[in-house]
C-alpha cells in the first residue's frame, strides 16, 4: 500500500522533513513545500534511498515547480541549548513560516 497522494482534495498542503538531526556535529536543516497537484518525479520518493547526485538534480527541479517553498537551519549552539529534537521540529516551523502561501493542512 503506499502513501495517500493528497490528505484532502482541493486543500493547499505542505509537506515538511529536517536533515541533520542523525549527525550531531552540523546544523540542522529543514524544508517545507507545497507542490501542485499533478507534480510527478521518477526520484521523488524517498531521499535517503537517492544517490548524492540524484538529489542534487531534483532541488532545481522541485524550487522551479514549487508552489512555494522554504528552507531554515538551526546552528549548532542552538542546538545545543535547546536539544536535537527541539530544534528539529523549531526548524521545520521556521522553513513554513517562510512559505509565501499559507498551507491549510501540513
Amino acid at each position: 500500500m503506499g502513501l495517500k497522494k493528497y490528505y484532502l482534495e482541493n486543500t493547499i498542503e505542505t509537506g515538511t522533513d529536517e536533515a541533520g538531526r542523525g549527525c550531531l556535529c552540523g546544523p540542522v536543516v529543514a524544508a517545507a513545500v507545497i507542490l501542485p497537484a499533478n507534480f510527478k518525479h521518477p526520484f521523488l520518493n524517498d531521499s535517503k534511498q537517492l544517490t548524492e547526485k540524484q538529489r542534487e538534480q531534483l532541488r532545481p527541479f522541485i524550487e522551479e515547480n514549487a508552489l512555494a517553498f522554504g528552507v531554515s537551519f538551526i546552528s549548532e549552539n542552538k542546538i545545543d541549548k535547546i536539544n536535537i529534537l527541539q530544534a528539529s521540529i523549531l526548524a521545520m516551523h521556521m522553513a513554513i513560516d517562510k512559505l509565501t502561501i499559507i498551507p491549510e493542512h501540513i
